[in-house]
């Protein structure tokens, strides 16, 4: 039987954690406490609210809901206070090695034996977080993507000593917030969605810099294509769909053709180097002023928002 998990700590108020706050508090039945350096500093509830606006004005949540869910979240930057009574505790602390492997050992000093501890990282291995704590049996990965408040993907990634207890009691509660949550069989580079979403940047930046297209039709033909399907289709039902025999013969063709460098673009490094970095300098594969970055920010969320909400 797996773990029943009342109390939740959040390691970290940056982005994801303020986000992940809202992920857990929004069920009554947890207990949430987000661990930050400075409760006097902390600008972690003024972060919940703006993540809460969008839905108080679709009419999803009323203001009187927004602030009893900001409201069940408590602060503090008493990390052994916080964690004393823990049954969960996710980390969103910078992607910093050596960061991550010194909380965790840290954490074994105060947090209850049975408590699992939880790595929000995308993309470092989750074996290697683990290696200086001395129960790595209950040290689990946790992706959530970004919005967490509104992506549901969790990628739950079992590292070599994670046991199947604790990866079960993980899936059982992020099914328990309404989150999607997969098992991951195994701790690589990438889990499972980073790996198919960089396959398939590789190639749409390859296209740009062979010249075959420029990059806003990069991203009509696929917003406009195969993406629509995607939400419904994913590629290995697509392949049953259509006949694994035709998706071979179309292999056999297709697959030398395809962008497969293990180093990154030049053209990603040249832009780099120039510091063209895209939305935060308003020059990319395309340029943006201001207006048109926050416009495509808001357009994504008021997108995600009538996905899931149908408002």
């Amino acid at each position: 039987m797996a773990k029943e998990i009342k109390n939740i700590v959040i390691m970290g108020s940056g982005m994801m954690g303020n986000g992940l706050c809202q992920v857990f508090a929004a069920d009554e039945s947890l207990n949430v406490t987000l661990c930050t350096r400075s409760v006097a500093n902390s600008k972690a509830y003024e972060g919940i609210r703006t993540n809460l606006q969008p839905f108080i004005e679709k009419g999803i949540y009323t203001q009187e809901y927004a602030d009893k869910l900001i409201s069940r979240v408590k602060l503090t930057d008493n990390r052994p206070e916080a964690v004393k009574d823990a049954d969960f505790i996710i980390e969103c602390v910078p992607e910093n090695m050596q960061i991550k492997q010194d909380l965790f050992a840290d954490l074994e000093n105060y947090a209850p034996a049975d408590c699992i501890f939880a790595t929000n990282t995308s993309v470092m291995s989750i074996t290697e977080i683990a290696s200086k704590s001395k129960k790595r049996d209950r040290i689990v990965g946790a992706h959530f993507w970004n919005p967490p408040y509104l992506i549901p993907l969790v990628e739950v990634v079992k590292a070599e000593d994670t046991s199947d207890d604790t990866m079960r009691a993980t899936m059982d509660l992020l099914k328990k917030v309404g989150k999607k949550p997969i098992w991951v069989n195994k701790d690589v580079p990438g889990f499972v969605a980073n790996r198919l979403q960089h396959a398939l940047w590789r190639e749409a930046i390859s296209i740009v810099e062979r010249g075959i297209a420029d990059p806003a039709t990069v991203d009509e033909a696929l917003k406009y294509g195969p993406g629509l399907r995607l939400p419904h289709l994913g590629p290995i039902e697509n392949a049953d769909m259509v006949g694994l025999d035709l998706t071979l013969s179309i292999h056999s063709y297709i697959l030398k053709y395809l962008e497969d460098s293990h180093e990154p673009s030049p053209i990603l490094k040249e832009k780099v180097e120039k510091g063209e970095l895209g939305f935060k300098t308003g020059k990319g594969f395309q340029e943006w002023t201001p207006e048109q970055a926050a416009a495509s920010k808001k357009a994504l969320s008021e997108y995600l928002i009538k996905v899931l909400y149908n408002k």
